[in-house]
């Protein structure tokens, strides 16, 4: 067995690190995307409570 390496290796190690890479971004992207639908949803939550306070508020007035 052979102590040296095949002369692709650079090309094979090049590879590995553009994908690593890709792969970081494509994590980091979908961080945001979750990050920010997240916060769009507590908004949305938040609204709903408002208007349910809302609406409970003003059915017991008009009784």
């Amino acid at each position: 067995m052979s102590n040296t390496l095949p002369p692709n290796t650079g090309y094979v190690a090049a590879a590995y690190l553009v994908f690593l890479f890709i792969l970081l971004i494509y994590i980091v992207i979908m961080a945001i995307r979750a990050a920010r639908v997240e916060r769009e949803l507590a908004e949305l939550l938040a609204q709903s409570q408002q208007r349910g306070v809302e609406s409970s508020e003003g059915e017991t007035g008009s009784q």
